[in-house]
């Protein structure tokens, strides 16, 4: 994994900081999932159904990205990773042309949306908004909340409500978040203030979110403090545990924990089933791609290129 920042941070260097961070989560409820596995079982159940339709959906996804729904791409790299409850998602930073980069409002507003979309104009981008961009509650009213760690939300939320975007603050812009119709609106079950449920939003691409129904989250990187703690967010590796390992031995209520130093403590790497299928048809995990190069035939006629380094971890 350090290797592969390295070798990214190489990427940085040659082609600039990148200008979107995008996250995408495999949904169990993709309907080419739904329609392949048996009566009774889901997604969980059956992970190479699960693993070969992410396989697919990713790389619709990086073609999408390639063909510049975002903007034209000069460097792009990528990791996924897989959650303990057996489902991958990817991340994906994004390195745009000079004169795509989000500088200005207008280029922000447009490949990122923090706003609940209009019901009646676009149902389908509605239900994916709702089902799957919302987060919470949480906050002083949901003190229990799993974001929630000292009395506060680990993810920033609620976000501030805007009128328009504004520039850098802290490595990030804030986006456009208006108010709306004062009622009370019922998504996932739970009561919010429309008034206010932009707050709420995570950020999301509509033309990504719309294609592919699930957690697509889309964020515009502003700074180079960014960069690196981004970078080494999606090369940590793998999740470990320490566990403990022990023979018990006794009569009643008397006790003795076997001594036995080998098998007390294993380093022990956690392996999704998810995972394991992935691994078994040799996919990849990671890739950086540099796009563009110039080169010189043996007639000295310029000619461009493209760069692909694939690492694919262990």
């Amino acid at each position: 994994m350090n290797k592969a920042y390295q070798d990214s941070m190489t990427i940085v260097r040659e082609y600039g900081k990148p200008d979107a961070f995008v996250t995408m989560t495999c949904s169990p409820t993709w309907e080419e999932i739904i329609e392949n596995i048996p009566d009774g079982q889901n997604a969980q159940d059956c992970p190479n159904i699960a693993a070969r339709v992410w396989q697919l959906k990713l790389g619709a996804e990086r073609k999408d990205l390639e063909e510049s729904v975002l903007g034209r791409v000069h460097a792009r790299i990528y990791v996924v990773k897989f959650q303990k409850r057996g489902l991958p998602h990817a991340h994906i930073l994004v390195i745009l042309a000079e004169e795509d980069k989000p500088r200005t409002r207008q280029i922000i507003d447009k490949m990122v949306s923090t706003e609940l979309p209009d019901k009646e104009k676009n149902p389908q981008l509605y239900e994916t908004v709702t089902t799957c961009m919302i987060h919470g509650p949480c906050g002083a009213a949901y003190p229990n909340a799993v974001c929630m760690k000292d009395g506060k939300c680990t993810k920033g939320f609620p976000k501030p409500l805007s009128e328009v975007t504004k520039g850098n603050v802290a490595g990030y812009p804030v986006y456009r978040r208006r108010r709306r119709a004062a009622r009370v609106v019922l998504i996932n079950g739970k009561e919010y203030d429309n008034e206010t449920i932009n707050q709420w939003v995570v950020p999301y691409n509509p033309y990504l979110s719309q294609k592919y129904n699930c957690h697509i989250n889309v964020e515009v990187c502003t700074a180079i403090t960014a960069v690196k703690y981004i970078y080494k967010y999606v090369y940590k590796g793998s999740d470990k545990a320490v566990i403990t390992m022990e023979a018990v031995r006794g009569e009643g209520n008397q006790t003795q924990i076997e001594p036995n130093e080998i098998l007390r403590f294993l380093n022990a790497r956690y392996i999704s089933p998810v995972e394991a299928c992935m691994r078994l048809l040799d996919s990849s995990v990671q890739r950086q791609n540099a796009c563009h190069y110039t080169a010189y035939d043996s007639f000295g006629e310029r000619t461009g290129g493209h760069v692909s380094f694939q690492r694919r971890s262990g």
